[in-house]
């Protein structure tokens, strides 16, 4: 029995830690498109200047996407095919969980007596969105957007590595492959 509840405990634990770890991630695109013409990219500043946090985090998000982008063959330019622009939001999510238990005991019955107690938790959930725009044509033409928790209690190594985690799990969908399917 006792083994039962350590690999329960372990096993919560895991759940736990993978949950607070993943990115969930969406993206939507114009099918329209032909993504095979794009190469080049710029930062969109007045998009970018519209997203609020701080400075130091739109840095570590621009470099994390300059780095992904190079890495796919992407160059940065002055004339550019595409603009790159961000956003963000944030949630704080409660989470109550209601423990309730049973066992032998004078609570209510000479026999049967209960413990319980309700456990409230407060975590911050975030979403950095992505938005590539046709540099010509000034249209969105694909966005990705990363969901999860941001929590780093404060470390500034752990902070860089979760905003890159963000931004290569949103970039990854990216160019989207292509479809054989006719637009109208």
């Amino acid at each position: 029995m006792k083994i039962i509840k350590q690999l329960t405990g372990i096993l919560v634990i895991a759940l736990m830690m993978g949950a607070c770890t993943s990115v969930r991630v969406a993206t939507d695109y114009d099918r329209k498109v032909d993504f095979g013409k794009y190469k080049t990219f710029a930062f969109y500043k007045p998009g970018i200047d519209k997203a609020d946090i701080s400075d130091l985090d739109k840095k570590r998000i621009l470099r994390s996407i300059q780095y992904e982008l190079t890495a796919r063959g992407y160059q940065l330019s002055e004339n550019p095919d595409i603009l790159v622009s961000i956003f963000t939001t944030e949630v704080d999510r409660v989470s109550v969980y209601n423990n309730m238990g049973w066992g032998w005991g004078w609570y209510r019955s000479p026999f049967w007596g209960g413990y319980g107690y309700n456990n409230v938790s407060t975590q911050t959930e975030g979403s950095l969105y992505i938005d590539l725009i046709d540099a010509g044509a000034k249209e969105l033409v694909w966005q990705g957007k990363g969901t999860g928790h941001l929590i780093t209690n404060g470390d500034i190594t752990k902070k860089e590595e979760r905003i890159h985690e963000f931004v290569k799990e949103i970039l990854a969908k990216f160019p989207p492959m292509a479809t054989s399917v006719a637009v109208r």
